[in-house]
């Protein structure tokens, strides 16, 4: 750096020095020290193209983003051939949200230069923002090929693999990345995510671990530790992790409403709902926090304020089917039965595929005595989940009910097919095969 000021002292003309400088000053992030430097130069040599851009990357840097693309338009126009110019300008015009336009310019700079790897994965990232990770994923493709060490370009289609739901693209993508760099925080916590949606929970908390390792700071991957931790009913250590999430982000909303989840389960309710309280004073709007709360008040039988919460939960939500159901199950709490049944016609027809509804509503109709109902409604929940157990038990008290005890029967091994751990069910069967054994001796 001395040079360049020694440079600068024998030629303070030089435009040329001060951009140098600049740029050396922009790799320390020093970036109002390099716009200054940039300033010079473009005062020495208006027709300074490097210096125009250069500028313009320090204030993207300095999130000055109408600043940034003002001096990329004077670079194009000085130079309608400058492919980087227009890649820098689609970075910032996707930091604004504005993809389409982004997306021309990397088109562009694609154009004046088809082998610009880092323009191909600029413009798969705003595909990406787009919900297109198809077209993300062929742009990352591209990317890989002109440079099959672009570690981000792995990672990144990794991503979208992740949300076209190809869990094991996406592993193998963040694979690629870790082994191009083995300090990728990053990847190791997009890593964990592909696998927790593969189920495999303790490799994910592996991923997670390694990422909090590269960086003790890194919020989302504590998050979805606890969240792991939460699936492996480790909700002591889950709870950990969320505190660990508060800590680094007091107004982490999602981290109260998740540390209230764990609470609950450990049946700490009061717990639970203080920082159900918290997710909502963070989050008015929260309406995963008020269900919640609704939740563990109605464990602590303070029905009245849950159904406070669970009328605001529609309020937020008018078309939510799981708001309705849910409300039901409140109600059935307090017997109300035939309120409840309102709000379970009221989910199935927002969602004729809602099976829990189908389900909740069953067992409102049996205890209403209504067994003809309940089991259609059971029938129901049958057909769109062939493999529920508790649909088959359900059915199978509501047929023992009528004294149906054939049928019955008939349900209740189904359940113990499909759930050989409800060993309650066999005695029950015992207790069925003896009243029909009484009956055919009575006749």
């Amino acid at each position: 750096m001395n040079s360049y000021g020694d440079e600068l002292e024998q030629e303070p003309t030089s435009a040329e020095a001060y951009n140098e400088r600049g740029w050396l000053k922009y790799e320390q992030k020093d970036y109002s020290g390099a716009i200054l430097d940039y300033d010079k130069a473009i005062e020495l040599d208006p027709a300074f193209v490097d210096a125009y851009n250069n500028r313009g990357i320090a204030k993207y840097y300095k999130q000055d983003y109408t600043g940034a693309i003002l001096d990329y338009d004077k670079a194009i126009e000085l130079n309608p051939n400058y492919a980087e110019a227009y890649d820098n300008r689609g970075i910032v015009k996707c930091e604004q949200h504005n993809f389409d336009e982004a997306i021309k310019d990397y088109d562009k700079a694609i154009e004046l230069d088809p082998n610009y790897a880092n323009a191909y994965n600029n413009r798969a990232r705003a595909k990406y923002y787009k919900k297109d990770y198809t077209g993300a994923i062929l742009n990352y493709d591209k990317a890989i090929e002109l440079d099959p060490t672009f570690v981000h370009a792995y990672n990144y289609r990794g991503v979208a693999k992740y949300y076209k739901q190809d869990y094991t693209g996406a592993i193998l993508d963040y694979d690629k990345a870790i082994e191009l760099n083995p300090n990728y925080a990053e990847a190791y916590d997009n890593r964990g995510d592909a696998k927790y949606y593969k189920q495999d929970y303790t490799g994910s908390i592996l991923d997670y671990d390694k990422a909090i390792e590269l960086d003790p700071t890194f919020v989302n991957a504590y998050k979805t530790r606890g969240l792991t931790k939460g699936e492996l009913k480790d909700y002591t250590g889950a709870i950990k992790d969320f505190d660990k999430v508060i800590e680094l982000d007091p107004n982490a909303e999602k981290a109260y409403n998740y540390r209230g989840l764990a609470k609950f389960y450990k049946h700490n309710y009061a717990g639970a709902i203080l920082d159900y309280d918290k997710a909502i004073e963070l989050n008015p709007n929260y309406a995963d926090a008020y269900n919640n709360r609704a939740i563990a008040k109605c464990s602590q039988k303070n029905y009245d304020e849950a159904m406070k919460d669970y009328d605001k939960v529609i309020e937020l939500e008018p078309n939510s089917a799981k708001a309705y159901n849910n409300r039901g199950r409140g109600k059935c709490c307090q017997q109300d039965y035939d309120e409840a049944i309102k709000d379970y016609d009221k989910a199935i027809e927002l969602d004729p595929n809602c099976a829990k509804a189908y389900n909740n509503r069953g067992a409102a109709k049996r205890e209403l005595k209504d067994y003809t109902g309940a089991i259609k409604d059971f029938d129901k929940v049958i057909e769109l989940d062939p493999n529920s157990a508790k649909a088959y038990s359900n059915r199978g008290r509501a047929k023992y009910y009528k004294k149906d005890y054939l049928g019955a029967i008939k349900d209740y091994c189904k359940t113990i097919c499909l759930k050989p751990d409800y060993v309650w069910l066999l005695i029950k069967l015992q207790v069925i095969r003896l009243k029909i054994k009484l009956l055919s001796k009575i006749i």
